[in-house]
């Protein structure tokens, strides 16, 4: 029996709007975070790290995730602002590289996110310094949450000064989908000035 051909990827003029698609798939057929995404950065001996975040916002100015900017991520990309994050949405087969520049979030960005966080979260963002070394083992990490909470008490929780977003501006897009035999589909596009090109890449 013949198999069906797949429709190639739209070679569309702007990749965030067909990001922006996939991502609207995902959240109807994932079973799991459909903003989860690896960030891999690089520390000051040029190794990489990587690690899973959530991308919060997705918009034409890139993709933003939250975190404390003392953590070790926040640390190296204080040294070296620029990072990669993968997208992979295994229930459809699909896969997407953002290569790009990294930029903070505006202040009412973030304060605005933080409003939007569980009480409880935004109580751990004061309390846990993030990547540190846990001395007194997690009974130390407990007493700090509720020593923040007693801080707190009876009044809304701040945002901390450390924890903010960051926005990566994508140059470069990649986008992967499952084809049978391997002949995976790749469709990648790199920022030229105020617009895109598009190559077709062998899998």
């Amino acid at each position: 029996m013949e198999k069906k051909q797949m429709v190639p990827l739209p070679e569309v003029d702007d990749p965030v709007v067909l990001l922006q698609s996939w991502r609207a798939d995902a959240e109807r057929e994932e079973a799991h975070d459909p903003s989860a995404a690896c960030l891999a950065t690089v520390g000051s001996d040029g190794a990489p790290a990587a690690r899973i975040v959530l991308i919060k916002a997705l918009d034409a100015r890139g993709l933003v995730f939250y975190t404390n900017s003392e953590s070790r991520k926040g640390r190296e990309l204080a040294g070296h602002p620029s990072a990669a994050l993968t997208i992979h949405w295994p229930a459809l087969r699909r896969q997407v590289r953002v290569e790009g520049l990294v930029v903070h979030v505006s202040e009412e960005e973030a304060d605005a996110y933080f409003a939007s966080r569980p009480r409880g979260s935004q109580i751990g963002a004061w309390a846990s310094a993030q990547s540190s070394v846990l001395v007194g083992g997690l009974d130390e990490l407990s007493q700090r949450f509720r020593d923040t909470s007693e801080r707190f008490s009876g009044r809304s929780v701040t945002r901390p000064p450390h924890w903010t977003g960051y926005r990566v501006v994508p140059h470069r897009i990649e986008f992967w989908r499952h084809r049978d035999d391997r002949l995976h589909e790749r469709l990648r596009y790199e920022r030229t000035g105020d617009g895109w090109r598009h190559d077709r890449l062998a899998p």
